[in-house]
């Protein structure tokens, strides 16, 4: 059973100096993989560009010129916070793609489990603008592709960034084919993902929103997973898992404070790869989305690659969360609840 990645040096090109969304995260991720000796076990599959009519499947072509035509005359901003460099439009047009091409890489057979260690990152970027550091959005596109070129069934979307996947949301939201499962502080950035945004008409049930207070830790993550998350992806019979693979819940990230600990970002992800093998052969992708302190980010990239790998090892040396968790037995009634699931 191989395990597949994608890094291309295209990707350290989009930065910005002192922006917290730049080219030393990925060089940390890289750095750790090299010196922990896992990369040697990996497969490289080759990054490509999303063509045109790919980037299409979610966003309107007005939005793409405008990207291609700001880093063409230099760069600039498309909001206070997202910015455009000479090389922005190229990078992310990769990282689409690529992400696209790790998909069809697992869909292929050609390995059994991937992760796209791509940037800028995707779930924020709404079809029509950019926003919170994203320009294209990676995972949605990989999905609707696996679902229109690779005539896939369904598809699962599970995002653990603490960041809610609002653009991820907008561009499926309107596939039956699709289940959106996200965990999110709020009230956070972007604002959105309420608990009762889950999706209408034919759709309605295929969005699952669970926003968190800060200070939520493990034990409410698990709990989540194992009350909310598995029932729900067990239910929807995915045929592939995506994940929206953002560590910056972790106690230590300077950005946000869902305080989870490295080892409580192992067992998520470990869960998620145990459940892509009961339910659909394995067929899970990874995709890089936030992340800001660089040794969280190493090092839980580093643990979902030994969850993928079917490797015990969890490197934590940053240890358990120092606050106290709360108690969320009615918020998991109520989700339950709102999602039909019986006790």
């Amino acid at each position: 059973m191989s395990t597949g990645y994608i890094y291309d040096e295209i990707f350290l090109k989009h930065t910005l100096l002192g922006h917290p969304e730049n080219h030393h995260r990925l060089e940390a991720i890289m750095q750790q993989l090299l010196t922990s000796g896992v990369l040697e076990w990996l497969v490289r599959i080759p990054a490509r560009p999303a063509t045109r009519e790919e980037l299409e499947l979610a966003h309107r072509p007005r939005y793409i010129d405008a990207v291609r035509e700001m880093a063409k005359q230099g760069g600039g901003y498309l909001d206070p916070d997202t910015y455009v460099t000479r090389d922005s439009f190229d990078v992310a047009v990769m990282a689409a793609g690529s992400t696209i091409e790790a998909t069809m890489a697992v869909l292929r057979g050609q390995v059994h489990n991937a992760f796209a260690l791509v940037r800028p990152p995707g779930h924020h970027a709404l079809p029509d603008h950019g926003m919170g550091f994203c320009l294209f959005g990676n995972v949605a596109l990989a999905a609707l592709a696996a679902r229109h070129a690779h005539g896939i069934e369904r598809v699962v979307i599970v995002d653990f960034d603490v960041h809610h996947g609002n653009g991820t949301q907008s561009m499926v939201t309107s596939d039956p084919g699709i289940c959106y499962i996200s965990t999110h502080q709020f009230p956070h950035y972007p604002g959105s993902g309420a608990m009762h945004e889950i999706g209408s008409g034919i759709t309605r049930g295929n969005v699952i929103n669970m926003p968190l207070a800060a200070g939520a830790g493990d034990r409410t993550f698990q709990t989540l997973y194992e009350q909310v998350l598995i029932p729900a992806t067990c239910r929807f019979k995915p045929d592939l898992m995506l994940v929206s693979a953002g560590y910056d819940a972790h106690h230590s990230d300077p950005l946000a404070g869902l305080t989870l600990s490295l080892t409580g970002y192992a067992w998520l992800t470990r869960t998620l790869v145990a459940l892509a093998e009961e339910l659909c052969d394995g067929r899970i992708v990874f995709v890089l989305e936030g992340g800001y302190n660089t040794q969280v980010l190493a090092c839980g990239v580093l643990n979902t690659f030994y969850a993928l790998l079917g490797d015990p090892t969890i490197a934590d040396p940053l240890g358990p969360s120092p606050y106290p968790e709360q108690d969320i037995s009615d918020y998991v009634a109520s989700l339950r609840q709102l999602h039909h699931m019986e006790n």
